[in-house]
Parts: C-alpha cells; sequence; structure tokens
C-alpha cells in the first residue's frame, strides 16, 4: 500500500472544498482563561470528520472498483461518511459495525443506505475477519477507518482549512493541534498537512494504545479487558502501521483523558459554544481543560463529532455523573 502523502492531502482539501462548506472556527476560553480555537467538526453533513476521509477514498475508486462495492469498519462516524459519500456517488456500501454501537449511529447509517452487518465486539470478534470474509465473498474494496492512505490524505484536509482559518481569526498558523484519537487517522493527516504544528493525539483511559506505542516505539493493543469506555469512537484495537510511521515521524506524545474530564468538556461545549459533542469527539478539549496539554494562544482543538444518544447526552449536560 502506497504512504500517504501531503500532496494527497491538499487534493482531498481540493475536492471537500468543491463539496463543503469549510467547518467553522470557534474562539474558546477555558476556565483557566486561555484561549483555544475550535474546529468544529460536529457539523459536518453526518456529525463527524470522517465524511473527509470516505469522500477522498470513494472518489479516487476506478470504474471497476465503484462497481464492486466497498466495505468499511466503523462504531458508527466512518459508517456514515463512507455511507453518504456511497449513496452520492451510486456505489453500494456494506458496513462492519458492532452490535453494541450507539443507536442513533446505526439508525444513521441504515438511513443513508448502507447494508449493515453486526459483530460482538464484547464477546471477542475480529471486525476485521468479519470484513475481510465479505471481500473475500464480494470483491468489494475495503474503506478503513484509519489505516487507508486515502483515508489519512481526506482527515488531513480538516488541517489545509485549519491552517487559513488560523491566519484569518488567530494572527498566525496554529503552534498546537490537539485531536481525539483512536486509531491515528486524524492525528496522522493532521501531521502531514501541517507541519509546523505540534499534534497531540488525545485517547481515552485504558484505551491509549497510540499514547503507549509511541513511547514505547512499538505498536501497542489494547488490553482485551479494557472497560467500555463513553468515547465509542475511539474505541480501536491498535493503530496500524500506516499510521503509526506519520505519527513517530512526528515525535508525536499522547495523553489520555478520564470519563469524568470528557463529560467536563462536552458541557464547557454546550454552555460556551452552544454544541452537541459526543464523548470522543470531545476529548482533546478535555485534556486541554485538566490542564494535561497546555494552551499558548494559538492552540487548536479538533471537535471531531457530535453523534450522540441523546438521553446519554442529557445526563452529561445535567450533571448526572
Amino acid at each position: 500500500m502506497r504512504a500517504p502523502t501531503r500532496a494527497g492531502v491538499l487534493r482531498a482539501a481540493a475536492k471537500i472544498a468543491v463539496l463543503l462548506p469549510a467547518t467553522p472556527l470557534l474562539p474558546l476560553t477555558l476556565p483557566g482563561g486561555a484561549t483555544v480555537w475550535a474546529k468544529v467538526e460536529s457539523l459536518q453533513p453526518v456529525g463527524a470528520f470522517k465524511i473527509r476521509g470516505g469522500w477522498h477514498r470513494l472518489t479516487d475508486l476506478s470504474a471497476d472498483e465503484r462497481a464492486r462495492g466497498v466495505v468499511a469498519v466503523s462504531s458508527g462516524n466512518h459508517a456514515q461518511g463512507v455511507a453518504w459519500a456511497a449513496a452520492r456517488l451510486g456505489i453500494a456500501a456494506t458496513i462492519v459495525m458492532p452490535a453494541d454501537a450507539p443507536q442513533v449511529k446505526l439508525a444513521a447509517t441504515r438511513a443513508l443506505g448502507a447494508e449493515i452487518v453486526l459483530y460482538d465486539r464484547r464477546g471477542g470478534e475480529s471486525r476485521d475477519a468479519v470484513a475481510a470474509a465479505l471481500i473475500a465473498a464480494s470483491g468489494a474494496v475495503l474503506v478503513h477507518a484509519y489505516g487507508d492512505p486515502w483515508v489519512i490524505e481526506g482527515q488531513g484536509s480538516a488541517g489545509i482549512e485549519l491552517m487559513a482559518q488560523m491566519a484569518a481569526q488567530a494572527g498566525g498558523a496554529p503552534t498546537r493541534i490537539v485531536c481525539p484519537c483512536g486509531g491515528g487517522g486524524l492525528a496522522s493527516g493532521l501531521a502531514l498537512a501541517v507541519a509546523e504544528a505540534q499534534i497531540v493525539p488525545v485517547e481515552p483511559e485504558h484505551w491509549d494504545d497510540v499514547t503507549r506505542s509511541l513511547a514505547s516505539g512499538v505498536i501497542q493493543s489494547v488490553p482485551a479487558d479494557a472497560p467500555v469506555t463513553a468515547c465509542d469512537a475511539l474505541q480501536t484495537p491498535a493503530t496500524f502501521p500506516i499510521n503509526f510511521a506519520v505519527m513517530r515521524a512526528r515525535r508525536m506524545v499522547g495523553v489520555s483523558v478520564t470519563e469524568a474530564e470528557v463529560r467536563t468538556a462536552q458541557r464547557l461545549a454546550f454552555d460556551a459554544l452552544h454544541l452537541v459533542i459526543e464523548p470522543g469527539g470531545a476529548a482533546g478539549l478535555a485534556a486541554l481543560i485538566a490542564g494535561k496539554v497546555p494552551a499558548d494562544g494559538r492552540t487548536a482543538v479538533i471537535l471531531s463529532g457530535g453523534n450522540v444518544d441523546r438521553t446519554a447526552f442529557a445526563q452529561v449536560i445535567a450533571g448526572a455523573d
């Protein structure tokens, strides 16, 4: 598989610019008084940044590949990004999703016309094995949620938008970008897009395989007995070599956040910016609020998604910890 490149990121950004308006960049004052700049990817048509990688990947398929259809694995946001692109392009899409994925994400993916195949992640079933069997039977093209060069480049298009917005609104390009991290697709894409900025991947506690991988220099996996996290979008078992190579080359240092810190971030985004942000989408902001990552005036944070269960979100906003 080819390596992702900055040229590919720029090409993806050009595609996205024709298709969608740039998502907003909003100043946000943290409790300690520092200002950060929030890139609101939750306002994408599918409620998450994943539409970027899905569109770049599917629009680069050959006519033969389009005819064979695509298979993706996702807990919901990548599922919707791929399904949205597939519907717009007339491509058949099958999405392998966990049986315990949020109902809002399952329903939204079905509404976009994708076929869903469920698997039992709590029982140890491998989503990659399920996807491989589907591909072997149909000849479909795999569109991996993070371990794909086109997907990485597509996610990096958010960084191209961010640089222009920061130059116009913050007086210069970002010096630091804090982003939620599952498998590292967004972090590695941003690293290619914005060479001058420090990229900080943020994971939920107990699911900090990327943080541990970067610290050790060897890809680590999430333990089989890792507890369930509200950050369902960030529950990936391990990063892929294609992502790890980019992140390690930039000498990234990851951090992890607690469930309580994530809820605090969701509340701040709602109170200060009037935004609905899902737990995984708030992980980067959680690290900033908790003081685990400094803010220097030109620090940006990616609010990566807003596909959240209504009841769960209402409980978080009400402070029902």
